[in-house]
């Protein structure tokens, strides 16, 4: 399964000669999977569906899915508010009886009257809201689908830059474990140094106390075990790049685990040379976790 980026966005639209819609899906960065649904007064009864549909293929991002429909001003209906016309013509005829000459209430008179015909574009039929319902899901599927491709594609470009990043911290650890200044030879030179630089003094020491504490300097400065793990952390986030999917909880881990190791081992550096790999490593670490954020 390839990896796949939480950044993505994608559209679809449709529709009649009565309406038009269109779904605008956008996608970024989160812990967990969080839907936005907005959609038109009237088709609330849709988020379930998006809900559904959007959990069935997406595992985390932030999700806003947006829905938009314009109707068209097609049929129309003319009523007439029987009411409104029964009362207008008791009125009139209690007016005739009172005022014989008053001229009869005609037809044209009636219909001009506010509130006695009202316009109004039909409704749709309890069929025809259904088949308008179903292919407004229908294009919901195709932008997720879209969506999907769409985060598989920044995936790609994902995986090919954290692949490189773990190159790196691999080379970087090789050249740790290479570094002259982290040999034997080098620690016992230095430690010499130092052990010369206080009998130089005239202070009386300890051979059996200095030799105690030439081991446990030594042992202090040993990063074996730092370099050990972070092989094996590569080893293990070159595993999960290749296994693809929902792997970024596990990478974010991961990259918390390299970063603990580089700081470790610039904290035990006992040479210049070491301390600069140790700080690239950190920088290289760093880029990693940064990547690692936008993987699903």
């Amino acid at each position: 399964m390839p990896l796949a980026s939480m950044t993505g966005f994608s559209r679809s639209a449709g529709g009649s000669a009565r309406a038009r819609w269109v779904w605008e899906l956008r996608s970024v960065n989160s812990k967990g999977l969080d839907l936005r649904i907005r959609t038109p007064p009237g088709f609330d009864a849709l988020e379930q569906a998006v809900r559904a549909e959007a959990s069935a293929r997406l595992k985390r991002g932030a999700i806003q899915a947006s829905l938009t429909i314009d109707r068209v001003v097609g049929r129309t209906e003319i009523r007439i508010n029987e009411a409104a016309l029964s009362a207008l013509v008791a009125a009139a005829a209690a007016i005739a009886e009172k005022l014989p000459s008053a001229a009869p209430l005609s037809v044209d008179a009636a219909l001009s009257q506010r509130g006695i015909v009202e316009i109004a574009e039909a409704e749709d039929s309890a069929e025809e809201r259904a088949a308008f319902e179903a292919e407004i899901v229908r294009g919901l599927v195709e932008a997720l689908d879209a969506l999907v491709v769409a985060r598989a594609r920044e995936g790609a470009a994902l995986e090919i830059l954290l692949l490189e990043r773990v190159a790196t911290i691999g080379e970087l650890a090789a050249r740790a474990d290479a570094c002259p200044a982290r040999s034997a030879d080098a620690v016992a030179k230095k430690l010499a140094d130092q052990v010369s630089a206080l009998v130089g003094t005239g202070v009386a020491l300890d051979p059996n106390r200095l030799h105690q504490e030439a081991a446990l300097l030594a042992t202090r400065a040993d990063i074996r075990e730092e370099l050990d793990r972070l092989s094996a952390h590569v080893e293990a986030a070159r595993a999960l790049i290749g296994e693809g999917g929902a792997v970024g909880r596990r990478l974010d881990f991961l990259a918390q685990e390299f970063s603990r190791e580089a700081n470790t081992l610039c904290a035990k550096s006992n040479d210049r040379a070491l301390t600069a790999i140790g700080l690239d490593l950190k920088a290289v670490v760093e880029q990693f976790r940064e990547q690692v954020q936008n993987v699903e």
